[in-house]
């Protein structure tokens, strides 16, 4: 049978053979789009070397490196590596105009602005922010430096508006490690979801958007959380399937006749997830995959969160997303209206669950 994503699949590879004459006119576009950059730049020379290390990354050279550059592009090495690794310029107003690029070509009211903390596998240990942690690239603790980026996603397209390194504890209160790597005195530690907070109130005006997404390393802060319900905003976050929740669509216990009526009790979201009516799950295809298509099942139910230990804090109601194995996703409707959603997705024979934590 002839699948929908095996005739995609044949449309990529017929659109792997470019002419030469499109990356002519990539170049001359790209010229083009680094003038604002340039013109942020403090000195002349950074503007010159700037011109001169992109030309090099767009080169035929087998190694990206600062001395193939120089000697590509006729340079002092001395000169790139200054400008790379040691000249005082600052990022933050390259950033600035970034932002108003990416709101003026692609803004839209609905967009989404999403964070996502990112790993980099490192060997050696002298790489700024590098320990042994929780590396998603590899899916294992691992040697690594952490990022956590903004994003923003629109019907036009999507880019990456802002950055942080997740500086660990350790290192940030290392003096020597800090002299040696040249961390600003400023920078200091903050958690993944506070840099992401950060981010947001910088940008957060500046750039249209009707929503915030996240995974569930962001998702399973409840403080995260109540900062994005205080702002107004709109998410959907990954939540751990630990979480407790109470279904709010489920039958109650018979009245037994002494004491106050009981309620559903507090289950994780796997616990409950295994509870649902199989007719219950809506299915949707998403996209093709390599191995055939995405489809994803998905169940809306209201509930309730019990958060922060022993302590219940009742956001109204909350409508789960369930995918195997379990994750959850809450949504809010309003600022103290949480949702849920409960989804499973199926890819080839892999099955998967996630549920989400958001917010309408």
């Amino acid at each position: 049978m002839y699948t929908v994503w095996a005739q995609r699949r044949e449309e990529v590879v017929s659109d792997c053979f470019v002419s030469p004459d499109v990356f002519h006119r990539m170049v001359d576009r790209l010229a083009e789009f680094i003038v604002p950059y340039q013109h942020v730049l403090e000195t002349e020379a950074s503007q010159r070397n700037m011109h001169l290390y992109l030309q090099g990354l767009l080169s035929h050279l087998p190694g990206k490196n600062a001395e193939d550059i120089a000697t590509f592009v006729e340079v002092e090495r001395q000169v790139l590596q200054d400008f790379i690794g040691t000249a005082p310029w600052d990022h933050r107003p390259l950033v600035q105009v970034l932002v108003g690029e990416v709101v003026e070509r692609l803004g839209e009211p609905d967009g989404i602005i999403a964070f996502d903390p990112s790993s980099f596998p490192k060997r050696g240990t002298h790489s700024v922010g590098v320990k042994r942690q929780w590396c998603s690239h590899r899916g294992k603790v691992d040697n690594c430096q952490v990022g956590v980026f903004m994003g923003y996603v629109s019907r036009h397209d999507h880019a990456v508006l802002d950055f942080r390194l997740s500086l660990p504890q350790d290192w940030a209160r290392d003096a020597h490690r800090r002299q040696v790597c040249h961390v600003p005195e400023d920078v200091m530690y903050h958690t993944r979801h506070e840099q992401c907070l950060e981010m947001l109130e910088a940008w957060g005006d500046q750039v249209p958007h009707g929503w915030v997404t996240g995974d569930d390393e962001l998702g399973r802060h409840t403080r995260f959380r109540h900062a994005l319900r205080e702002r107004g905003e709109r998410y959907v976050l990954g939540v751990p399937c630990t979480t407790a929740i109470r279904d709010l669509e489920a039958p109650w216990p018979v009245y037994q006749g002494r004491g106050r009526p009981q309620k559903p009790p507090w289950q994780s979201v796997t616990g409950w997830r295994h509870a649902l009516d199989p007719e219950a799950w809506a299915r949707l295809t998403v996209r093709d995959g390599e191995k055939g298509p995405v489809e994803i099942e998905m169940v809306r139910r209201r509930v309730q969160t019990r958060l922060e230990r022993k302590r219940v804090v009742f956001q109204k109601w909350r409508w789960p997303f369930l995918h195997r194995p379990s994750k959850g996703i809450a949504v809010d409707k309003q600022a103290n209206h949480d949702v849920m959603h409960l989804r499973r997705f199926r890819e080839a024979d892999r099955l998967a669950d996630q549920a989400f934590n958001t917010r309408p």
